[in-house]
């Protein structure tokens, strides 16, 4: 009998053929072989009126491929569809038996990781392609097309915007929201007060009873004032905690980590992770070093388990060995695989170094120590809380010594260095005449990094994990964001884009509405839902917002200046940013001049710093400052005018301050 198995790369096809022998042919369907057409109504490549049916052809260089496989198929008694263990993949398989024209000649096979014990079991029992997967994946395809298609030619037509999608849009919402916030947001002042000691500090927080807030600098002093050198010891009590480890890493969180340990890109993590799965030369073997990356399950098979366990008792010791962690329900996680983790504890990340590059035992080593660490006992650690009494304010510190590493001496999340205070179990009073005030203002929310908007997508029930490197990738090259200091900073062409997305839009492009979908596409794919009811329902909705976008959408036009761009010869054009009005290429994102305005020069006084100039300066917003024109060299920097002189009591600058004039650096005023 000759049998034929097709996966999706040809480097995992390698892989495999090892392990199967010479009954069996493996070839590379190189991912997918099909897609919708570009042809019918709108160029969906969907007849909408006949059932949503779509019309798949070969991508563009598959041909040659699917030929090829044909002929394979055709000179073999038995083809297994072996592509990856997803609805992705299950929708390949189908592809490739509906392509191939297989009949009741093929098998469906799934394997969660690739290696030779794993996939001899998993040829042992192959079962039929799951319809219910196929329809899921096949409904989230021809949403993303039915809107990416439509809403990015309203899009191009109405802003110069260069597209919009289902996800991709809400994600550039986050963004925009986020960034308004910042905009709007209105600091507020706040003090604290802090009694140091020789080994440690307590803080201020309750008076009596009650909670205490400062809100100002006379309230502050009161305080102050109120206090004496002696501090009375109220309490003093120990506890001791326990602290578990972390799951082992799904899809996002394995984003997560290594954007914040390792700086990887989340596309940067996948292509290695992808790598680590399909195969790695050892030399006497070839093997895939991790389970399956694409996953949102934290299961564990019950022989990992076993097999880990073992191995930590032998390496770290009986009191290092852990239990299996119960995993929070969450209704929204798909496909019942595993968690991200090593394919054998015993294949340790310095054993296998150097048949890795560099970034693949980075982030081996991250799996495998997640996963190590998932199966080990607790850190325990003994947490020390001391509250001190001075005329009835309350001060507080604590302070925590870890008694027992556990899993710690493996994986770490964060700093969790000592913090021991001192015994303090004779003393009834402390004393310090050291007793700091300090102001503080609230701060707006941080812009979203890479590793935060994923873990707000996935939290919110948004897309995929699988799907959020494309997503952000797209976001950057479309030119909506721009990364600055590893944060995401809306461009214009973005925030217009969202703006007129959400005028026309705001019942679809939202949060609640993209999550809902989700859990759509997870009842077609447990066979809850009819997908062509889904289908229905959505155009019905989308279609009449589309026609009236088209119809009432107003058109971007702007104006030019009548000088032509230096740097490409395409007209300058006055466009309206965050901060006003500016001139640039009106053949932006493909060229991104902007024209520098000359601004007069204003010298106020000398800089009594470095011998330059004192000049008048203007932020990104428009707000007006002082600053030495020796920058960066000199970072003197005042928000009020000054005058020239010198204060007497510090020679620091004097400036100009409502009806006063006053030191810029302390309380003197002329």
């Amino acid at each position: 009998m000759k049998n034929l198995v097709i996966v999706e790369s040809p480097s995992k096809s390698k892989t495999i053929e090892k392990y199967l022998g010479k009954d069996y042919k493996v070839v590379s369907s190189k991912g997918h072989i099909r897609d919708l057409a570009t042809t019918g109504k709108y160029g969906l490549g969907i007849d909408l009126d006949n059932n949503f049916k779509p019309n798949y052809i070969p991508i563009k260089g598959k041909a040659k491929t699917i030929k090829e496989l044909k002929s394979d198929a055709k000179d073999s008694d038995i083809v297994f569809l072996a592509s990856d263990p997803d609805r992705e993949g299950e929708a390949i398989s189908w592809h490739l038996e509906d392509a191939l024209n297989l009949k009741n000649n093929y098998k469906r096979v799934v394997f969660n990781e690739i290696t030779k014990p794993a996939i001899e079991e998993a040829f042992k029992h192959p079962r039929d392609i799951d319809m219910d997967l196929v329809k899921s994946q096949e409904t989230r395809r021809m949403l993303d097309r039915i809107i990416g298609f439509r809403l990015s030619k309203l899009m191009q037509s109405k802003t110069g915007g260069k597209s919009a999608g289902r996800v991709q849009s809400v994600a550039l919402k986050l963004i925009v929201d986020r960034e308004r916030e910042i905009e709007s947001f209105n600091p507020v002042e706040y003090w604290s007060i802090t009694a140091k000691f020789n080994d440690f500090d307590a803080a201020l927080f309750k008076y009596k009873t009650d909670d205490i807030e400062i809100h100002s600098e006379d309230e502050a002093d009161a305080i102050l004032a109120k206090l004496s050198e002696n501090f009375n010891i109220d309490s003093i009590e120990q506890k001791e905690k326990k602290r578990a480890s972390r799951p082992v890493f799904i899809t996002s969180t394995l984003q997560q980590a290594a954007v914040n340990k390792l700086s990887f890109s989340a596309s940067r993590t996948m292509r290695v992770a992808q790598k680590l799965y399909e195969g790695v030369d050892l030399g006497d073997e070839t093997v895939g070093l991790i389970t399956y990356m694409r996953t949102d399950s934290t299961r564990l098979s019950p022989l990992f388990i076993d097999e880990t366990l073992k191995y930590i008792e032998k390496n770290y010791g009986k009191e290092y060995v852990g239990y299996v962690k119960k995993a929070k329900k969450n209704d929204n996680v798909q496909d019942a695989h595993e968690g991200i983790r090593p394919t054998s504890i015993t294949r340790t990340p310095e054993s296998v170094k150097k048949y890795l590059s560099a970034d693949e035992y980075k982030i081996y080593k991250l799996i495998y120590e997640r996963a190590l660490a998932n199966l080990m006992a607790d850190s325990k650690y003994l947490q020390t809380t001391i509250i001190l009494d001075n005329n009835d304010y309350k001060f507080k510190a604590t302070g925590s010594v870890i008694t027992f590493d556990g899993y710690l001496c493996v994986y770490k999340d964060t700093d969790e260095d000592d913090n021991k205070l001192p015994d303090l179990t004779n003393e009834k009073v402390l004393t310090t005449k050291n007793v700091e005030k300090e102001q503080h203002f609230t701060k707006p929310p941080a812009r979203y990094t890479e590793s935060s908007l994923i873990k707000e997508l996935e939290s919110l029930g948004i897309g995929r994990p699988s799907t959020y490197a494309t997503i952000i990738d797209t976001l950057k090259t479309r030119n909506y964001v721009s990364v600055e200091d590893k944060k995401f900073i809306p461009t214009d062409i973005g925030i217009e884009t969202t703006d007129k997305l959400q005028e026309f839009f705001s019942d679809i492009i939202n949060v609640e509405y993209t999550a809902n979908m989700e859990n759509d596409l997870d009842e077609i794919a447990d066979s809850k839902k009819d997908n062509i009811k889904v289908l229905q329902e959505f155009w019905d909705k989308f279609e009449v917002l589309v026609e009236k976008a088209f119809d009432n959408m107003e058109k971007k036009a702007p104006q030019e200046t009548g000088e032509s761009c230096p740097e490409c010869g395409n007209p300058l054009v006055v466009r309206k940013g965050r901060y006003g009005e500016f001139v640039a290429c009106s053949n932006y994102p493909e060229c991104k001049y902007i024209k520098k305005e000359e601004r007069q020069i204003v010298e106020i006084c000398d800089c009594p710093n470095c011998g330059g100039k004192i000049v008048e300066k203007t932020t990104r917003k428009g707000k007006t400052f002082y600053g030495c024109n020796n920058y960066p060299k000199c970072k003197t920097a005042l928000w009020d005018k000054p005058t020239g002189e010198l204060c007497p009591e510090c020679n620091s600058l004097l400036v100009e301050k409502k009806d006063t004039i006053k030191c810029s650096n302390c309380e003197f005023e002329k």
